[in-house]
Order: C-alpha cells, then sequence, then structure tokens
C-alpha cells in the first residue's frame, strides 16, 4: 500500500548520525511510495535590522548566515544519506520549529512529519517539547525515530480500542482510525518484513468496585463476569481483524498473519510493558481523547504511553481532526 505521496523530513537539533537516520527511513519511504520528499529546517528568529556592536555585522545579515548554513546542512544530510541531493526539496525558515513544521503541513498538505526524537532531558523519557507539541496538534500521521536508530523493524505494535460503550458518533470516530492504524502498520510490516503485533488494552467496568465490596457479588460471579467480558473484547477484536483482512485481501496484499494481544488493565502502563516485553521496534498509536471537539491536542492516555515507551512511535490523528495551529 502507497499510503504516503508527500512526506516532510524536520531537522531538529540532533546529532549528524541520529539526523542520517531519520532522514534515510524518509528517503527510503518517499522511493517505496514514489512520494515528494521535503526536508525542512528551522532557526531562530532574529530582531531584524539591529546591529551588532563591535562585529560590524547586522542581525539581518546574521539571519542570512544561520538560513545559509541550515541548507547547507540539509544538503550534505541528503548527500551522506541518499548519495544525492535529487531525492528531496530543500527548505529552511525562520521561528519556532513546532509551529513551522505544522504551517509547512497545513500550507502543503503533508501526509506524514517524519523526525529523529529530540532528547527530553528528563531520565526515562524520549521525547522532547517540539516532539510533544507534534504529536498533540500536527494534523497529519507524525513518525518520531528513535536516535540511532538504525536499519529494519523486527517488531511493530499497533494499538487499537475496539470497545463498544463510548456514544455512537465517538464510536464511529475511533472505528475508523482503528482501521487507519491497521492498515498502515500492517503496510508498514510488509515493508519491513516485521512482525506485526495487535495491543486492545481493555478491562472490565465496575471489577475495582465489585472486588472493593463482597456485598455486592460474589467472587465466583465476578469472575464469570471478567471471563466474559474478556471474550467479549477478543470477539471485538477479532472483527476489526476481520474487516483488515478483507481490505488487505481486496488490495490483493498478503494477509500479514498478526499475533493479538489482550491484556487486561489500564493503557497507560499496559502498552509500554508490552512494548517492552515484544522490544517493538515501533509502536503506532492512534492521539486521541474525546471526539468532535475542534483543535482536541492529545488523548491523556496516548500522552502517558508516550512518556514511557523507548522505541520509534507513528501517531495518527483521528478523521476530521483540526489543528489548533493557525494556517
Amino acid at each position: 500500500m502507497k499510503r504516503f505521496k508527500n512526506i516532510l523530513y524536520a531537522l531538529g537539533s540532533e546529532s549528524e548520525s541520529d539526523a542520517t537516520c531519520a532522514l534515510a527511513r524518509a528517503v527510503a519511504l518517499a522511493r517505496a511510495n514514489e512520494a515528494r520528499l521535503t526536508a525542512l529546517a528551522v532557526v531562530d528568529r532574529l530582531p531584524a535590522d539591529t546591529r551588532l556592536t563591535g562585529v560590524g555585522l547586522t542581525t539581518d545579515r546574521l539571519q542570512q548566515a544561520l538560513l545559509e548554513q541550515a541548507e547547507q546542512r540539509l544538503r550534505q544530510l541528503l548527500q551522506d544519506t541518499a548519495g544525492t541531493t535529487a531525492d528531496a526539496e530543500i527548505k529552511v525558515a525562520t521561528g519556532t520549529p513546532f509551529l513551522e513544521v505544522i504551517g509547512d503541513v497545513l500550507n502543503n498538505d503533508r501526509d506524514l512529519v517524519i523526525k529523529c526524537a529530540e532528547t527530553s532531558g528528563r531520565v526515562g523519557r524520549l521525547f522532547g517539547s517540539d516532539d510533544m507539541h507534534l504529536l498533540r496538534k500536527c494534523p497529519c500521521p507524525v513518525w518520531l525515530c528513535k536516535p540511532s536508530d538504525g536499519g529494519r523493524y523486527r517488531r511493530i505494535l499497533v494499538a487499537v480500542d475496539a470497545e463498544g460503550f463510548y456514544p455512537r458518533a465517538e464510536r464511529e470516530t475511533r472505528h475508523a482510525l482503528n482501521l487507519l492504524l491497521l492498515q498502515l502498520a500492517a503496510a508498514l510490516a510488509q515493508a519491513e518484513s516485521a512482525e506485526l503485533h495487535v495491543a486492545y488494552v481493555w478491562s472490565a467496568l465496575g471489577e475495582g468496585v465489585m472486588r472493593g465490596t463482597a456485598l455486592l457479588a460474589p467472587e465466583e460471579q465476578i469472575n464469570a463476569y471478567i471471563a466474559t467480558e474478556r471474550q467479549r473484547h477478543a470477539q471485538a477484536l477479532e472483527s476489526l481483524l476481520d474487516e483488515l483482512k478483507a481490505i488487505i485481501e481486496a488490495r490483493g496484499e498478503p494477509w500479514p498473519q498478526p499475533q493479538r494481544h489482550l491484556p487486561k488493565g489500564a493503557a497507560r502502563s499496559e502498552l509500554p510493558a508490552l512494548a517492552g516485553r515484544i522490544h517493538a521496534d515501533l509502536v503506532v498509536l492512534g492521539t486521541l481523547g474525546r471526539t468532535g471537539v475542534p483543535g482536541l491536542f492529545i488523548g491523556n492516555t496516548a500522552e502517558s504511553v508516550l512518556h514511557q515507551v523507548d522505541c520509534a512511535v507513528l501517531a495518527l490523528k483521528p478523521p476530521g481532526f483540526v489543528s489548533p495551529v493557525a494556517r
């Protein structure tokens, strides 16, 4: 499946080796998808027309030098990565990095942003401030590569939510997002010859209260209820995978034989734990909180998961998401 047609690679403050890893994946994706690739670097915006005492320069000249330096860095990275600069259009801009990236996405209809994850500066957290802004506010998928992430992915983990208790409109939105996530993860697994792991973290409504108040129900009834709920959630996951299989087979593509995971508990803890257990190289998830709210940023569960995983992440917004960043 050729999912991407207009890819934006965003250069951050990472080292040259880390930048090359992310750019190599962007170039490979663009070639595989026959997609347009643009490489963007953003530098600080300096005060206009201010003379710098003692050096005979103005901030305008210094700004131009920063832009030229950033452009040269992009050209060299492309040369080192692809052996040519012809694979990508090169752009440089001034301003706040995440705002410039999202502005470029909105103005040029990008369908993927890919960059190397920043170092957050906090122990145990991979993603920095600009990364989180992009994950919250960028309307197209955001792919954050782990620093020094080289070679192909061996295991791809995609997280879905097949719960049926949501209001109808939200349930439909989540279902559409689930299918987008599954199709994209399946296509990437095929392209990378990787294992595809599908996770649906579920819980049994009211279990905590039942177990905490023995008068509500005897233990054997509670256990029977939990078993029934697990079966219901397993069937919901299978129904989703049946839809995915029908879509893939209709395209004449091979079925990836996904491995199912149905951990019970809270997604914010179970998903990162599962990613660690299976040594996932990439986690694909939706950043969805309450639906129907224009400009909604990111769900609390997704944000908690993102702060705990130690691998690359590909995050998708639901259909109809409206970025809070003005065009």
